[in-house]
């Protein structure tokens, strides 16, 4: 009971830290306007993302079209609240990802250390040598376009950099009194990690992990944008910008609101994150 009670106490705190941060929850709002266009998309969308109107192509913003139409007919402002689902799920799928993995290696290489610690983040050097956005391309480009491989191609380019975060964050974790207090009473390795370091590392972790939804998002865009990532007619804000990019002289909706849509959605999280960082601070007595 002491431990839960300690635990919705730290919540508090965090939230109470948040709160005060303005810019942080603007960024939440839109985040969870964001969330709920993706999860009612069927519901908010006045039309279905897939509904061609060959006769109403290249439609500026109107009554009946708030943000104009594509050059398919498509009604934009509908292709963008679906494309809030597409973007948010690869987004997060793709930060589990590189969390799920990169956490493990991390945790591993830092509870070890010695030859372990050096081999795993030697490997993770390697591949942090390589630009993520670089990285990225070259796994979907090898597996083929689509969203399952655009989500796994994300994923394993953010490994390196969750694996660095939770071995810096483990190192100084595992030294604490309590950590020597599991192994007198006989806990086991896998045990202490799962149960005490893991938890207590998660501060710093959780930050990055919201920011790196951010990236994800921005780097699914590129691969849509190229070729490499979600395929018409299924709706992702950067196949948008691909797809309208011959014509962005002549017709500027159909580049304009998905690049806006991109724009706020990374400015949100990056926001979020901030603050998430401010709050989690132990520092800050405020």
């Amino acid at each position: 009971m002491e431990a839960k009670a300690k635990k919705h106490s730290q919540f508090r705190i965090v939230w109470r830290r948040l709160k005060k941060n303005k810019l942080s929850m603007i960024g939440l709002l839109i985040v969870c306007i964001l969330g709920i266009c993706a999860v009612f998309a069927e519901f908010i969308a006045p039309y279905p993302y897939d509904k061609m109107d060959l006769l109403n192509t290249f439609q500026m913003p109107c009554k009946e079209h708030l943000l104009g139409t594509d050059n398919f007919g498509y009604d934009i402002l509908s292709r963008l609240i679906y494309g809030s689902r597409v973007s948010l799920i690869v987004g997060f799928i793709s930060v589990g990802i590189g969390l799920l993995f990169g956490g493990v290696l991390g945790s591993v290489s830092a509870f070890y250390g010695g030859k372990t610690d050096n081999f795993i983040m030697r490997i993770m050097d390697v591949m942090m040598s390589i630009p993520d956005l670089l990285l990225a391309i070259s796994i979907a480009a090898s597996m083929g376009p689509g969203l399952t491989n655009a989500m796994i191609a994300v994923g394993i380019s953010s490994i390196p950099s969750y694996a660095r975060i939770v071995r810096a964050s483990v190192l100084s974790t595992k030294e604490n009194e309590y950590i020597e207090a599991a192994r007198a009473i006989g806990a086991g390795d896998g045990r202490i990690i799962l149960k005490h370091i893991i938890p207590n590392s998660f501060a710093p972790v959780l930050v990055q992990a919201t920011l790196g939804v951010a990236n994800a998002i921005l780097v699914t865009s590129a691969l849509s944008f190229i070729g490499l990532g979600i395929q018409p007619p299924k709706p992702e804000w950067g196949a948008m910008l691909a797809a309208g990019r011959s014509y962005i002289r002549d017709f500027w909706p159909i580049v304009t609101f998905p690049g806006i849509a991109i724009m706020i959605t990374i400015i949100a999280l990056n926001l979020l994150g901030d603050g998430l960082r401010d709050a989690l601070d132990p520092r800050l007595k405020q």
